[in-house]
């Protein structure tokens, strides 16, 4: 869109939020980058100049605005719309996969040569990999800054520079400020958190966000120990790559506070990225509602509670396994058969916050050697998990936020019990495809039948070609029509 400057100056004229994290303005008379809807004046059009990432703009040589801190811009929709290989970059990146395993090890997950996914996000984004990800650990190391006492030194390491020279260096270029200033400006507003230890931030989005059908979801659905919903949150533990973490993520009417405890501070960058994947938070809620408006069966349910998300998840194997024990069960029972396995194969964890959250979801490495006949399950779902968990283990089954979707949609296919339902919930939830699809399922024919929408599935899936490429979200507003607690927020 940033090529576009005529739509992108019509936006920071109007100040309109939908466009943040679309592009980025820079001001070249004072060499500052804004969102679109920073409350500024807005500059002379001649003065103006558009860029595609806050990292394009700072290796261009302008610094964050002090107002609306561009840094903190929702991420930009394309990149979990999309599935090539610059989405699946910047997904991953996003994760800190750079920070961790530098750019080879990003072009290795991706099937690339490093220099193949230099010249792709830079011919995209205007910046590569390592400029991506230093502009990320720019915006880590304020969150520390701002919002814990760790000295300074501690925040470098924690969110990926190799020196504190470096980390300095960075944060006085980025936000024109050190990291000293930083910490004394956040001092003057910011409340201590109720519990040591705890990072509390807020996630942006964009409006508008419909909670019903994202924390009803989640909640009706939680299992015990690992996941709850208190005191109007929704909480859950996290398996991390240093350590783990407990989140506690609350609906705001511009935002999501977000509270996270983490036994290792290294994993704040992969921690927000799990939870803003989580909460489906860089959607355009506008393009989607527009494009399933335009069906007038559907239009009355999009206009009735607009602003609807994909539920996700925080791990695409944790999901995937519970998918499996989900099969042709009621939710409740789903619950039930995935906490027995959290008993017995996840690793205990101690609530800072005294809630009720036990346990880390058990990952595929600990499941792999589980006893088939201890598991109250049909023999042939038995089959389906077991086979499940074991290509999960090994590696031959991957299913994370930068894996291919068609790819991995064969994959699924062929393990022994998977049919099409399984296979597009797994596509939908943890692989976050906008454009999966479940004509099978019971909720959906039944609100296609009470629609008056063609209730077998494959009329209903003709239909629906007319709502791609959001066809998981046709399905959110889809399983409205059934009283069911997914739909609803708990009391």
């Amino acid at each position: 869109m940033y090529t576009d400057t005529e739509r992108c100056v019509r936006a920071v004229q109007s100040k309109d939020a939908r466009f943040d994290g679309w592009f980025f303005t820079a001001v070249l008379t004072t060499r500052i980058y804004c969102r679109p809807s920073c409350p500024v004046v807005p500059p002379k059009v001649e003065n103006m100049t558009f860029y595609p990432s806050a990292a394009a703009c700072q290796q261009a040589g302008f610094r964050a605005c002090k107002r609306c801190r561009p840094d903190t811009s929702p991420g930009s929709p394309e990149w979990n719309a999309r599935a090539d290989s610059v989405a699946r970059a910047m997904r991953l990146i996003g994760d800190g996969v750079v920070d961790r395993e530098g750019v080879p090890g990003l072009a290795a997950r991706l099937g690339y040569s490093a220099r193949q996914i230099e010249r792709q996000l830079l011919a995209e984004l205007g910046a590569g990999p390592l400029a991506l990800a230093r502009a990320q650990r720019a915006q880590t190391a304020r969150l520390l800054i701002e919002t814990t006492g760790l000295p300074m030194a501690d925040v470098a390491f924690a969110a990926g520079f190799s020196s504190v020279r470096t980390f300095n260096d960075t944060v006085r270029e980025v936000f024109a400020l050190s990291p000293g200033e930083l910490r004394t400006r956040a001092a003057r507003s910011a409340k201590p958190p109720a519990t040591p230890g705890v990072i509390a931030l807020r996630l942006p989005y964009r409006s508008p966000l419909n909670p019903s059908n994202l924390f009803g979801h989640l909640a009706a659905t939680a299992v015990p120990g690992v996941e709850e919903w208190r005191d109007g949150a929704y909480r859950r533990t996290l398996t991390l790559p240093h350590g783990h973490g407990i989140v506690a993520l609350t609906q705001h009417p511009d935002h999501i506070a977000c509270r996270l405890f983490l036994t290792d501070p290294r994993d704040l960058t992969l921690a927000i990225s799990r939870c803003r994947w989580l909460l489906d938070l860089d959607a355009d809620p506008v393009a989607v509602d527009d494009r399933l408006r335009a069906d007038p069966l559907l239009a009355p349910l999009v206009d009735k509670a607009p602003g609807r998300r994909v539920p996700r998840t925080v791990d695409g194997a944790e999901f995937a396994v519970r998918a499996v024990l989900g099969q042709q069960v009621s939710t409740a029972a789903a619950r039930t058969h995935a906490a027995r396995l959290v008993t017995a194969h996840g690793v205990p964890v101690d609530d800072p916050e005294g809630g009720g959250l036990t346990h880390l979801f058990p990952v595929p490495e600990a499941l792999a050697g589980l006893d088939p006949e201890r598991l109250a399950l049909p023999r042939s779902r038995r089959t389906t998990l077991t086979t499940l968990v074991g290509a999960l283990a090994d590696g031959s089954l991957r299913l994370g936020t930068d894996t291919d979707w068609a790819k991995a949609r064969a994959e699924l296919t062929a393990l022994p019990g998977f049919g099409p339902w399984t296979v597009e919930v797994i596509a939908m939830r943890a692989l976050g495809d906008p454009d999966a699809f479940l004509p099978t399922d019971l909720g959906i024919r039944r609100a296609a039948a009470e629609l008056g929408l063609p209730s077998t599935p494959a009329a209903l899936t003709a239909r629906a070609a007319a709502w791609r490429p959001w066809r998981a979200y046709a399905v959110q507003y889809l399983w409205t029509v059934d009283d069911h607690p997914i739909n609803h927020l708990p009391a």
